[in-house]
């Protein structure tokens, strides 16, 4: 098993309190090691509440993956 295999499986057990913990600080670690650009996560971050009921539909399911 590939350890992203094993650290999904670790969170998906969690609360989902505690999984955004675990995402968050993966983004953390992202943004160390210049793995993205912090102000366009940022951006992201801000704009998911007002855009989840846009982004998380059934009719683009299929773009999730890309």
């Amino acid at each position: 098993m590939r350890i992203t295999d094993k650290i999904c499986k670790e969170a998906s057990q969690l609360p989902e309190e505690l999984a955004r913990e675990v995402l968050d600080f993966i983004g953390y670690i992202q943004a160390k090691h210049g793995l993205l650009d912090f102000q366009i996560e940022q951006l992201r971050q801000t704009q998911e509440p007002a855009m989840y009921h846009v982004w998380d539909n059934m009719e683009d399911e299929v773009w999730n993956d890309l």
